[in-house]
């Protein structure tokens, strides 16, 4: 048995989802989308679900829906699970209506019945079922009440068979009767394509023909409308009278959900209300967390005698004498007759390497979670409705604010968000300026540099970066808009749900898929980007081992690469010459971790131990605050990975355009990174 999940956005849809399939799901992408596909099986059955999209209706307006109906009308469904946003009915009802005219049997899944009372709403739910003709179950989906009856009633199949539902008047009934008779055999969903032939929907013009044509007209002009907002308007008559006889409503106190939208969406406070969020985020993962965890995991990999935690200006000392796991891996490789760079690769290759990026997973987690709480709890469906108005001041779409948000987990599917703004100038703006967020890729380099020259204060440096990416991002929205990208803004319409407590098994489970993925790509592309910056540094052209006696790490093919490119950053490092900074600054293009990594790497074949020791080894020591700032910056607003580069190509839809993007992100990049160290060196004379 296959049943279909389909219900509007913010309808607690995913929340069911999970319930009902626990862990016995698989994510993947709809076929020709980047739309994430969810799917799995009920738990302790073979009944399969498919979570399909968020949508409002079974129009192609969007591309969910339009991936909704295709899904639909081209696989096979037994069953399908809609669920009901309790509070509000009469919006979740258009996408019923529609539901029930398609030859497939329909349960409709009531969500959020626990706060009905306190939103003075009252629903017979029985009179309900009879009025659509198809079988209700009052759910839970958050408190996972009534999910049980939901599983037995879809097990049992003993749920009202469609009848498809007659919503109309008797002469719009009768034209689609006419319609209907017109069809093949062969013609799937007659009633649901006989409806769309009266919108005139594009999928269906087709079907016009004489038959129906004039039928359609005399209705039209009967009702003064034309087909689409005939039906519409019936839809909606329907949906009212079913409103007033199945729901009533009683007053209540002015509800959380008002009083906190007076204070958070309020015109001079939404603003300092949602900076202050963002610090308090960066104040816990970089600040918190930050100084209790990074030395701790990186004494896992590369040992050390003395631990040093720190909390804010509070610093804490151990002495552990641990030896870590790269150095106990190295010594047993030793003590079995290992070669010295076989003992090398393993402990400041592989080990140093991985463990670098490693060492922000904590840190990450964090951010991650913070962010699915605003999430969850609706404050930042809010905060997207609020910037919406500052956004358009700047030459931005508010619909630009999706993949900016997604942006701060990984640039690639925000990149890929950016297909749902139609308009394609601004389509194109945000997917340029989507990779300044500062993704979860760059947060490693943002705390080794801010946690090492500005100590106690490490949390308002990484949060000046976010700040400064957004105002980067308005500046060169405002500025390309009015040079380049001159379309008009188009509106951004988004639904405000209730504020509610957090799910946090949706939370838990969100944290952990992404971290997850993060600590794949450590143990894969930056694994093998580690030995290779390990390889590249230890031996020279001629294939020479660096052993520190005959062979110098300046003598490496490594410090040949970087020594090329130095020039490049001469300016924001203060005018420093420096091959090892620049190779690591190159690596970010692989992945933005790498940065971390190949600079713990190029720092332990140079005798430095720990990553706490890089800034104090004769490669790095150069560094200042203002220069390791210029460097944040460099690597802030510079070309993302090859991952999102590739993201971009395709969203782009053209090679040229994606190169014009790279050489703009790094122009700017190295622009604004030079005048940081710029001044810096010129202070410093």
């Amino acid at each position: 048995m296959i049943c279909a999940l389909i219900g509007n956005q913010n309808s607690g849809k995913t929340t069911l989802f999970n319930a009902l399939t626990g862990s016995n799901q698989k994510v993947g992408n709809w076929p020709g989308v980047t739309i994430e596909k969810k799917s799995g099986f009920i738990k302790n059955s073979d009944i399969e679900v498919n979570d399909l999209p968020g949508i409002y209706s079974l129009s192609p307006y969007t591309l969910e829906e339009d991936v909704s109906r295709k899904y639909l009308f081209t696989e096979k469904n037994d069953l399908i699970i809609n669920i009901i946003d309790a509070t509000s009915l009469e919006r979740s009802l258009y996408l019923t209506t529609q539901l029930l005219e398609m030859d497939i049997d329909v349960v409709i899944a009531l969500n959020m019945e626990d706060i009905l009372d306190k939103k003075g709403i009252r629903i017979d739910i029985n009179k309900l079922e009879n009025e659509l003709g198809c079988s209700i179950v009052s759910i839970s989906a958050k408190k996972e009440t009534g999910i049980s009856d939901l599983i037995d009633l879809i097990k049992s199949k003993k749920y009202i068979k469609n009848k498809h539902l007659k919503i109309y008047p008797s002469d719009v009934e009768e034209v689609i009767s006419n319609n209907i008779n017109h069809f093949t055999p062969e013609q799937k969903f007659k009633r649901f394509t006989a409806v769309k032939v009266i919108e005139h929907d594009k999928e269906y013009l087709a079907l016009e023909n004489d038959a129906n044509k004039d039928p359609i007209k005399n209705l039209e002009d009967k009702y003064q409308m034309d087909g689409e907002e005939l039906i519409a308007d019936k839809r909606y008559a329907f949906i009212e009278k079913i409103k007033k006889d199945c729901v009533k409503t009683y007053e209540r106190p002015i509800s959380i959900t008002d009083k906190l939208d007076r204070i958070l969406l309020n015109k001079y406070l939404a603003i300092p209300i949602f900076i202050v969020v963002m610090a308090i985020i960066y104040m816990l993962s970089v600040g918190v967390i930050g100084g209790l965890t990074v030395n701790l995991i990186d004494m896992l990999f590369n040992g050390t005698d003395v631990l040093e935690l720190s909390i804010f200006s509070y610093n804490l000392s151990f002495e552990v004498n641990f030896t870590g796991l790269g150095p106990y891996l190295g010594e047993v490789i030793a003590n079995a007759g290992g070669s010295p760079w076989v003992v090398s690769l393993v402990q400041d290759g592989i080990v140093a390497g991985v463990g670098a990026v490693f060492n922000f997973v904590p840190q990450i987690m964090i951010l991650f979670m913070c962010l699915a709480l605003l999430e969850t709890s609706g404050y930042m469906s809010r905060i997207s409705f609020f910037l919406d108005r500052v956004f358009h001041k700047f030459g931005l779409s508010g619909k630009s604010l999706i993949p900016f948000i997604l942006g701060t987990g990984c640039s690639v599917p925000a990149i890929m968000s950016c297909r749902t703004i139609e308009d394609q100038d601004e389509r194109h703006l945000s997917i340029l300026l989507t990779p300044f967020i500062p993704c979860n890729a760059k947060l490693p380099i943002i705390t080794l540099f801010a946690s090492y020259f500005f100590t106690t204060s490490s949390w308002y440096i990484s949060f000046s970066l976010y700040i400064f990416a957004i105002v980067i991002i308005l500046f060169c929205g405002f500025i390309l808009k009015h040079l380049f990208y001159k379309g008009h803004s188009s509106t951004f319409i988004s639904e405000l749900p209730s504020y509610q407590t957090p799910s946090f098994s949706y939370v838990a489970r969100d944290v952990g898929d992404k971290t997850w993925a993060f600590i794949k790509r450590a143990g894969s592309v930056i694994l093998i980007c580690s030995v290779v910056v390990w390889f590249l540094g230890s031996f020279t052209f001629t294939m020479q081992y660096i052993d520190g006696v005959n062979y110098f790490i300046e003598n490496s093919m490594l410090a040949g690469i970087g020594n090329a490119f130095g020039w490049f950053f001469y300016i924001m490092l203060g005018g420093n010459y420096s091959w090892a900074t620049t190779v690591s600054a190159i690596q970010g293009l692989v992945a933005k971790e790498q940065v971390i990594s190949s600079i713990t790497v190029i720092a332990g074949i140079g005798d430095a131990a720990t990553s706490s020791e890089i800034f104090t080894s004769p490669l790095f020591s150069f560094f200042t605050p203002i220069t390791a700032y210029a460097f944040m910056v460099f690597n802030l607003f510079s070309a993302p990975c090859f991952g999102a580069i590739g993201a971009m190509r395709r969203e782009f839809g053209s090679t040229k355009q994606m190169i014009k993007a790279v050489v703009f992100q790094i122009g700017l990049a190295w622009i604004l990174s030079s005048l940081i160290g710029g001044i810096g060196w010129l202070i410093s004379l």
